[in-house]
């Protein structure tokens, strides 16, 4: 076959007439860096990159062999030690890992990139798609997360904002100094919760990003959220959109228009664009987001299950029972597909109720329906 130069590709990866005192592991070490090259030019990310290459690391480290070498079996045996771990992985993380090497084998077995030519040239063998559907983990559900997360209820959250405020109290009453940023995380925190957002959204906000509504011209510049890091599909970049502030969630508004205008001064930002700043004028990062929101949870004796995004379902499950039509949920929060946004939702008992209540009234009449 004609060589083609993609990126990527063994002729381009290799050097011809040079001996390494470990060839097996040198070939490896550059298919691996092919691969990254191969998916840099389709525009994926760094850190998918580097996510995807620890998997290929993991496997080859576990088969202690090289891709030529491998077998369906070994997926069969790496899968097994990842269930039967401790703490067992989730099916959709081991998934997860399983398609990145059913990608990297379908790399190396691409006759456009040359590579299993090369291994039958040097070691008198070739790889082979070793992740056929009969020996991995299918998606048949269209959510696998761990049973546990769900949105929180609204005595929950009651409780979680409750704790919020409280630390700032006691930081306060005990002179020490944290208030300014326990005040900063209250706020952070329910403005997630209120308009919606992911970790990276929520700390990729600038002061830029806060707009008006006309439509809702006395909350001001406080109306609207432009969300310039939404999360983007494999290969694009984020995705942009903008959140609009709810009435039942005005309280929210508030504290956002307290905290911009008279908490975040305090930090002496400077000229730092970021809406959330640390007390060393950078940006708070989506790290910093899980360990305060682990914290508070952890005081608030809620279920260890629950995290940060915890509060976007949320968002979602109240704006259905609010009345709110389901094209502008699905818009709120940035959703591709409204099947994504019903598997947020998680409707109370009351509020199932009180729809049957409805239906029972407009079928049979409101004296027989109750």
């Amino acid at each position: 076959m004609e060589r083609v130069n993609l990126a990527g590709a063994a002729h381009l990866m290799l050097q011809e007439g040079v001996l390494h005192f470990d060839q097996p592991r040198a070939v490896f070490e550059k298919m691996a860096e092919g691969w990254a090259r191969q998916q840099k030019s389709r525009m994926l990310t760094d850190g998918t990159i580097a996510g995807r290459l620890t998997v290929l690391n993991s496997f080859r480290n576990f088969t202690d062999s090289y891709p030529w070498n491998w077998t369906p079996s070994d997926v069969e045996d790496w899968t097994s030690s990842l269930l039967s771990r401790t703490s067992p992985l989730a099916h959709s993380t081991i998934r997860g890992y399983q398609n990145n090497l059913r990608l990297f084998m379908e790399y190396i077995t691409d006759p456009r990139y040359a590579w299993a030519g090369e291994c039958e040239r040097r070691f008198g063998e070739h790889p082979v798609q070793i992740c056929p559907e009969w020996n991995t983990i299918e998606h048949l559900s269209e959510f696998e997360g761990r049973p546990g997360v769900r949105p929180l209820t609204y005595d929950e959250l009651q409780a979680f904002f409750d704790r919020c405020d409280q630390r700032v109290s006691e930081i306060r009453d005990r002179g020490r100094k944290g208030s300014l940023a326990a005040l900063r995380d209250a706020q952070l925190f329910k403005t997630i919760y209120a308009w919606g957002l992911r970790r990276r959204e929520a700390t990729g906000l600038d002061l830029a990003d806060l707009h008006s509504n006309p439509h809702a011209k006395h909350w001001g510049k406080y109306a609207a959220l432009h969300v310039r890091y939404g999360k983007g599909v494999k290969g694009s970049p984020p995705r942009r959109r903008t959140v609009l502030a709810v009435p039942e969630m005005d309280w929210a508004i508030e504290g956002l228009r307290h905290y911009v205008e008279e908490i975040r001064p305090a930090f002496d930002p400077d000229r730092h664009p970021a809406l959330w700043v640390t007390e060393r004028r950078a940006r708070l990062s989506p790290r910093d987001v899980d360990r305060r929101f682990a914290e508070i949870r952890d005081e608030a004796g809620l279920s260890s299950e629950h995290h940060p995004h915890s509060l976007r379902h949320s968002y979602v499950t109240h704006l259905i029972e609010f009345g709110y039509d389901e094209r502008f949920v699905q818009e709120q929060v940035g959703h591709s597909y409204a099947s994504t946004t019903a598997i947020y939702a998680g409707v109370s008992g009351d509020y199932k109720n009180r729809v049957l209540a409805r239906a029972m009234d407009r079928i049979y009449g409101k004296d027989k329906g109750s």
